[in-house]
């Protein structure tokens, strides 16, 4: 019996207890602090407007006195057994029109909550539905458009992967097996054979320094850019000139047409640019003609050049400015000019720390690669 005295408060203090848990969870919740807020509300409304009617009542009553005092006690009473209950069942309306409204609303935060868990999770959730125009649904929007940016980095890291195991796996494993060759005098050197080695090098070497440069841009920020006011035509004629002789050696034709400008920017950085997009449409071009031109506008100036190339997917002409990537990687291969799939990110990168835009416009195998740097004031 004494054990039972004694366990009783216990008992009672781990329902005590018990409350105090779910009392926090509920605290926890949106829906429940929504709810408490404007329960609070309604309340302090409903007794404000009650005593106010109920004063102006007694006053009425009590400056007329139509009535005796037990029935202006009885007055009191019923008035204030009415206001109760008008109250009480404001209170239920409301808590469940709220209650309604509130579960619609966090329906969605929901959703993100669980799709937020998943992308935590490292799995990549569907897309949520927007239903609204409001906050929480460009909220979804956002998260959407987050979750669509993150699968994409993610695919283009490992592209991006394979395609350096890729393209240094094949000059590294010819390196290494002529050199083997050459060390054990199963093959003896020639000029041909040194040329070849001599390529392989050249193309990892290329390869590591269009790395670096990129890093380079990526870390780089506008106040510790070398920005000056350039002759914008001026330096592309330069860069245009220092590929006649390549252009001659492949039989192609380079038509110029541009107008005079001037920009703001760091002109090492827009040379490298100019050079990469001049060496992406000779190498890989299939006609005889490639066109360059810049226009002048407002805010900007435009540089397009096109060429003729070999036929491209739809979905991955958005891809080519991305870093590593390679139409068709094999195919690179058998090229007398081996690419790194750096040139253009590299053109992106710097064109975008000038505050400009960099894009493709294609027409079935007609390619023009267009870029735009901003004026000076």
């Amino acid at each position: 019996m004494m054990h039972r005295v004694f366990l009783k408060p216990f008992a009672e203090w781990g329902i005590a207890l018990s409350l105090i848990s779910q009392l926090r969870e509920w605290k926890q919740q949106m829906a429940w602090k929504l709810i408490g807020v404007n329960i609070v509300v309604i309340l302090v409304v409903i007794w404000l407007a009650g005593v106010s009617v109920k004063d102006f009542a007694c006053v009425l009553v009590e400056k007329y006195r139509f009535v005796g005092e037990e029935k202006n006690l009885l007055f009191n009473q019923t008035m204030q057994f009415y206001l109760m209950r008008a109250s009480l069942l404001a209170i239920v309306v409301a808590a469940l029109i709220h209650y309604v409204c509130i579960k619609k609303m966090l329906v969605p935060l929901r959703r993100l909550a669980q799709s937020t868990r998943q992308l935590m999770e490292g799995t990549y959730p569907e897309m949520i539905a927007v239903t609204s125009h409001d906050e929480i649904g460009q909220l979804t929007k956002h998260f959407n458009d987050m979750t669509r940016t993150l699968k994409r980095t993610e695919e283009n890291r490992k592209r991006m992967l394979s395609n350096i195991s890729h393209d240094l796996r094949t000059p590294l494993s010819n390196l290494n097996g002529y050199l083997e060759a050459l060390k054990s005098g199963v093959i003896t050197g020639d000029r041909e054979l040194y040329h070849s080695l001599l390529e392989e090098s050249q193309h990892i070497t290329r390869m590591v320094e269009q790395l670096h440069l990129l890093s380079v841009w990526e870390d780089r920020r506008e106040t510790s850019m070398t920005k000056t006011s350039l002759q914008i035509d001026e330096l592309i004629s330069k860069s245009t000139n220092t590929f006649q002789w390549e252009l001659k050696k492949r039989n192609m034709e380079l038509n110029v047409s541009l107008e005079p400008g001037i920009v703001i920017g760091d002109e090492d950085g827009l040379r490298q640019v100019l050079n990469n997009l001049m060496q992406n449409a000779i190498s890989y071009n299939t006609g005889r003609f490639i066109g360059m031109s810049g226009k002048s506008e407002p805010l900007c100036y435009r540089v397009t050049v096109s060429n003729v190339g070999e036929p491209m997917p739809e979905e991955v002409r958005e891809l080519v400015f991305e870093r590593f990537f390679q139409v068709d990687p094999s195919r690179q291969r058998t090229q007398s000019v081996k690419g790194s799939g750096l040139g253009l990110a590299i053109v992106k990168e710097v064109v975008q720390k000038h505050g400009g835009e960099v894009g493709l416009i294609s027409e079935e195998d007609n390619y023009s690669f267009w870029i735009t740097i901003p004026r000076s004031g």
